[in-house]
C-alpha cells in the first residue's frame, strides 16, 4: 500500500463492514453476531503501552454498565493473540490505576496482525502511524448500522464518560423520537424536532406533553432521568 494512499472508512449511517476474527474470547462474526445489541468496536495502537493499558482497565471496569445499556464491547489492535493474552494477564496481575486493580478484561480483543479489519474500518492513519491503529470508536446499533464514530490520536486517551453519554443519548433519541442538546445528560431537557410550528410539534407528540418553544425551530420538553433509564436499561 502506498504511504500516501487514501484509506476509505465507513460512514455514519452505513452498515458496519462484516468480518470474522480470532479474539481472546474465541472467534467472532461482526456485526451479525451482535444483532439485537448495540456494540462499541474500538481500536488501540498496541499492547503493552501505557495509555492503552489505562483505557482497557477503564473499559473492563465499566463493562457491566455498558452491558446494562444493551451494549457489547469489542477491542482491536494489530498485535497477535498471544501478545493480547500476555498483556491482559499482566494488567490483571500487576497494574493498578486510579484505584482499579486485579482487573480482568472479559470482552473480546481482536487479533489483527494483517491489519485487515483495521483497514476495513479506516483505523490506519498513515499520517499518524503506518503500523499502529489510531484510537477509533465505532458505535453500531442493533441493526448493524454505524451510528457514531469518534477518533483520537495515539497520544490521547479516550473520555469514557463521553462514550457512555453518547450511547445513552442515541438510545434515548431512538426511544423517544427526540434529539439531545449540547452536554445532555439523562434528566435534562431534550429537543423536539422541528415540525413547522410549535403547534404542530405539540400535536404530534404522544400525550401532547408540555413543551417550551422559543421559536418554531427550537422546542424543548422534559423527560425525567427515571423515565429515560427505565426505557433503555435492562431490567
Amino acid at each position: 500500500m502506498e504511504e500516501n494512499q487514501i484509506i476509505a472508512m465507513p460512514r455514519i449511517g452505513d452498515p458496519a463492514p462484516e468480518f470474522r476474527a480470532v479474539t481472546t474470547q474465541g472467534e467472532i462474526n461482526f456485526p451479525s453476531g451482535y444483532k439485537g445489541s448495540w456494540a462499541i468496536l474500538f481500536s488501540h495502537p498496541a499492547d503493552f503501552t501505557p495509555v492503552c493499558t489505562s483505557e482497557f482497565m477503564t473499559f473492563a471496569s465499566l463493562e457491566a454498565k455498558f452491558e446494562e445499556a444493551n451494549c457489547k464491547l469489542v477491542g482491536l489492535s494489530v498485535d497477535g493473540l498471544y501478545s493480547h493474552i500476555a498483556w491482559l494477564r499482566t494488567i490483571k496481575e500487576k497494574i493498578e490505576y486510579k484505584g482499579m486493580k486485579d482487573v480482568e478484561v472479559k470482552f473480546p480483543l481482536i487479533e489483527d496482525i494483517t491489519m485487515e479489519v483495521a483497514k476495513k474500518y479506516g483505523m490506519m492513519m498513515p499520517g499518524e502511524s503506518s503500523t499502529k491503529a489510531v484510537r477509533a470508536v465505532f458505535f453500531v446499533d442493533p441493526k448493524g448500522i454505524i451510528r457514531a464514530i469518534i477518533y483520537y490520536p495515539l497520544s490521547l486517551g479516550r473520555n469514557f464518560d463521553e462514550l457512555y453519554r453518547a450511547l445513552i443519548a442515541m438510545q434515548t433519541a431512538d426511544a423517544f423520537s427526540i434529539a439531545t442538546p449540547a452536554d445532555w445528560q439523562p434528566g435534562d431537557d431534550v429537543i423536539v424536532p422541528p415540525a413547522g410550528s410549535c403547534g404542530s410539534a405539540k400535536d404530534r407528540m404522544e400525550g401532547k406533553e408540555e413543551m417550551k418553544c422559543y421559536d418554531w425551530f427550537f422546542c424543548t420538553k422534559k423527560i425525567s432521568k427515571e423515565t429515560v433509564l427505565e426505557k433503555i436499561l435492562k431490567k
